[in-house]
């Protein structure tokens, strides 16, 4: 019934496929995007570079670190004793491109579809390696957060009282707090990582489903059902997980594709402001900004925005789709 209704939603299928074909992508980031070839023959035996590391030393070279092979000299001896089949985008998102010509930012051109960035690396392969980090982000950002949000306020519903009172006051003074400045003065504290960030968005998004949880459970809980199973002597946690707990997430799921739109925005936003991730992650953010340093390299600015906002246009697109599906008042 939920299906055949948002497949009728032709602007949230459309989305659907979309931000499927981008996710897809970004997945084979390492695949379509890359300064290593993804098969290599050399004197008859087979070669992945994409998946292991070989040494300088392995293909005629003297050094024992890591190939380079985009070296000439390493280039020739494996073309001379096999062959190697480079990705469509010959570029990682933190290769620098020291062969072009011309200063950095570089414009587009055949060797780099939609120009360089400031420091010289292509920006089709720092977007596509951007979506799968932006996005992994955002879904483990969701996951934690909305079963943190949604037990809390399952607790909050279920017993009510005192346990609802305390812990609705807790939660309203900690909305009050100005989360922005809080997550600048915390990040500017901690090295910033994947890990750290993770966590320092999660203390404030956890409080985005516990309303909708707690009141779902304040309704629920004077049901007939769950009375009946109070009076049968089934424990308070079994009637939470088995009798309330699937109606409440019936409209709580339709936020889901929201709050990931969400993560998304505040990685970004921390990015952009140079708090977020380093250097050694391919951060959107981080395009955000340059595109506004370098208003001369407008292919920089364009490419982020037109990316960012179909990536986040779709979310919103197959949130409202989920929403409409599960209305009971539309047919």
């Amino acid at each position: 019934m939920f299906l055949n209704k948002y497949i009728k939603n032709k602007r949230a299928k459309t989305a659907f496929w979309i931000l499927a074909v981008m996710l897809l992508l970004s997945l084979f980031s390492e695949i379509i995007a890359n300064d290593k070839p993804i098969i290599l023959k050399y004197q008859g035996e087979y070669f992945f570079p994409v998946a292991k590391v070989y040494t300088d030393a392995r293909f005629g070279g003297d050094f024992p670190t890591e190939a380079n092979y985009k070296d000439s000299f390493i280039r020739e001896n494996i073309e001379e004793n096999g062959y190697m089949i480079m990705p469509p985008i010959e570029f990682s998102f933190n290769t620098v491109d020291y062969e072009l010509n011309e200063p950095f930012p570089a414009p587009p051109s055949f060797r780099h579809l939609l120009g360089t960035d400031e420091e010289g690396r292509d920006i089709a392969a720092r977007l596509l390696y951007g979506l799968r980090l932006s996005f992994g982000f955002a879904f483990l950002l969701t996951l934690f957060s909305s079963v943190l949000g949604i037990f809390i306020g399952a607790v909050q519903g279920y017993f009510g009282g005192k346990t609802d009172i305390i812990l609705q006051r807790v939660i309203e003074i900690w909305d009050s707090m100005p989360q922005m400045f809080v997550l600048i003065i915390i990040a500017s504290v901690f090295v910033p990582s994947f890990l750290t960030l993770l966590l320092i968005l999660l203390l404030f998004s956890w409080t985005e489903l516990t309303g909708l949880v707690r009141a779902e459970f304040l309704r629920a809980r004077n049901f007939e059902y769950v009375k009946a199973a109070k009076a049968i002597g089934v424990s308070n946690f079994r009637i939470m997980w088995r009798h309330i707990l699937p109606n409440a997430l019936v409209t709580t799921v339709t936020f889901v594709p929201f709050i990931l739109a969400g993560g998304i925005v505040a990685l970004t936003a921390l990015d952009f402001l140079g708090l977020g991730l380093g250097q050694d992650y391919p951060s959107l953010g981080d395009l955000v900004r340059q595109g506004k340093d370098n208003l001369q390299a407008p292919w920089i600015g364009l490419s982020i925005f037109f990316v960012l906002s179909a990536m986040l246009t779709m979310l919103i697109f197959i949130g409202e789709g989920v929403r409409d599906a599960m209305d009971k008042r539309k047919r």
